[in-house]
């Protein structure tokens, strides 16, 4: 479920007639300063994060003065929620609340209908209440039945003369969450004031991934349920995905640093959802910290699991990298040994890796991941299916725990000297670059061996079999072609593949010394 900052949920609201507390957001003390000023009075001052409890870790303050809101947003914008920071601010006025109620609605899968959830008193500990919470059923294209709501807010001790105000905003909250397709919408609390208002102070929304393409309006980044705001890693891999249907590439970041008394920070590259769980808490249980979950499954290319490699690979400070999941993938292993060969060699790996590639044609997989990495700085080590995760989970302690190496920072890739100079072609986000000077009979032999039908010999020099056109999609096998001649001992072809982004979120990272 993609998700909405409350200042983005209340805009929202407020487009279907509920009043919301005068305010606005602010990503510098100055801004909140300058809120302050024109709302008049006391204001409340609250981080912008995906999370709840906010007042319980401080994120929610009160204040008298513009100089007090400056104070206070100067601490609240340095703040981290769990990993990431936080930048922004909402500065509202204080509503004078005479009653909190607590009205939500979610989709109840079961039912496969909407449900509203109502109580009479709301605000902070509404879970600890169910015995107060209403359910309203709810007709999918009508909403909540009129005679129960009314009913309820008849029998409750709501001043009457804002009865009608409330049973508008519950019917709101349905309108709301249909006309935006959420998952789920929660006001807490909506709240009646001493001046006879009905005003929804907080809000949280979430909006069904599927839909999200429908709703541009929106602003949302990445349709996944984070949370956090995306990051810039998280907006790469992001497009990655979207770029290439073959397979499925999911990137979340999960922690910039090393917990406290852990062996370090490692890269994680799963596939299959189960499998990949149970690789964590392997992983986990000898004692590292985790930077981030990827999962690579569902038959990927060669050039999504690249640069779903180099993703990871941009993160600052890991000691390792550690891929393992589902023990019997149905996808052809070797693929993804290719691209994690490519990532590896091209940026000089010098932390060990452990990647276990359980599943169709495992042996042969593996066989390219450890011949093709054999020169690398790292040691990287390829496992099968009958090799758990717990068991590779302790080779790759081992591994990180005998070797010298530096915490590992982000690079640029290694690039061929031939590349610029050589004879090259275009395909589908990249080029492929052959270095036709170096290529003697037998290269030329090797090259057209490997290329998958795609090159042949014209002359003793490596060309194109098919039009530019049918090669343009055919990024994997030229990588597997590039990895092949790299184990012959002959790298005359390389593959130059973009990476939309990463070089700007890499650059980013580097200026703030690691982070997202």
């Amino acid at each position: 479920m993609a998700r909405l900052h409350e200042y983005q949920a209340k805009a929202l609201l407020t487009q279907h007639g509920f009043q919301v507390p005068q305010g606005a957001v602010a990503r510098t003390p100055r801004e909140a300063a300058q809120i302050a000023e024109s709302i008049g009075g006391s204001v409340i001052v609250k981080v912008q994060a995906w999370t709840t409890g906010r007042k319980a870790f401080g994120g929610v303050v009160s204040a008298d003065t513009p100089q007090q809101v400056a104070e206070h947003a100067e601490r609240l914008l340095a703040m981290k929620v769990g990993n990431f920071p936080v930048t922004e601010v909402l500065v509202e006025e204080r509503v004078p609340i005479d009653q909190e109620l607590f009205v939500s609605l979610a989709l109840d899968d079961a039912a496969r209908a909407p449900v509203i959830l109502l109580s009479l008193a709301g605000g902070s500990g509404i879970e600890d209440r169910a015995a107060d919470v209403h359910r309203l059923a709810c007709d999918p294209q009508t909403g909540p039945d009129d005679d129960q709501l009314r009913g309820l807010i008849a029998g409750s001790s709501i001043d009457k003369t804002l009865h009608g105000q409330v049973t508008q905003a519950v019917r709101g909250v349905f309108e709301v969450a249909s006309t935006h397709e959420a998952r789920s919408l929660e006001i807490n609390p909506l709240v009646t004031t001493t001046d006879g208002r009905v005003i929804a102070v907080d809000c949280r929304m979430t909006i069904d991934d599927y839909a999200v393409f429908r709703h541009p309006e929106l602003g949302i980044e990445i349709a996944r349920e984070l949370d956090h705001p995306p990051t810039l890693l998280e907006r790469v891999a992001y497009d990655v995905e979207q770029a290439d249907h073959r397979g499925t590439f999911y990137f979340a970041q999960l922690n910039t640093a090393a917990e406290p008394d852990t062996k370090g920070l490692i890269g994680f590259h799963g596939a299959g959802g189960g499998g990949s769980m149970m690789s964590m808490d392997a992983i986990m249980a000898e004692g590292f910290t985790i930077a981030n979950f990827t999962d690579t499954s569902g038959n990927p290319s060669a050039a999504k699991v690249y640069r779903a490699a180099r993703t990871i690979l941009s993160q600052p400070d890991l000691v390792g990298y550690f891929g393992s999941g589902s023990g019997v993938a149905s996808q052809e292993q070797f693929w993804s040994a290719y691209g994690l060969a490519k990532a590896f060699g091209e940026l000089e790996l010098t932390i060990p890796a452990v990647i276990r590639l359980g599943g169709n044609s495992e042996d042969r997989a593996v066989e390219i991941l450890q011949d093709a990495c054999a020169q690398l700085p790292a040691k990287v080590q390829g496992y099968r299916k009958d090799d758990t995760p717990r068991t590779i989970a302790q080779r790759f302690a081992e591994l990180v725990n005998d070797s010298n190496a530096k915490p590992w920072q982000p690079r640029a890739p290694r690039v061929p000297g031939f590349v610029g100079a050589g004879t090259s072609f275009a395909i589908t986000g990249g080029r492929v670059w052959i270095d036709s000077q170096a290529c003697d009979a037998e290269t030329t032999r090797l090259v057209v061996e490997h290329a998958y039908g795609l090159l042949k010999d014209e002359a003793g020099v490596p060309v194109l079999a098919v039009s530019e056109q049918d090669a343009a999609g055919k990024d994997s096998e030229f990588i597997a072609c590039e990895i092949e001649l790299r184990r012959a001992g002959k790298p005359v072809v390389y593959v130059e593949l973009d990476v939309p982004g990463l070089t700007e979120a890499v650059g980013c990272v580097a200026a703030a010394g690691g982070g997202n």
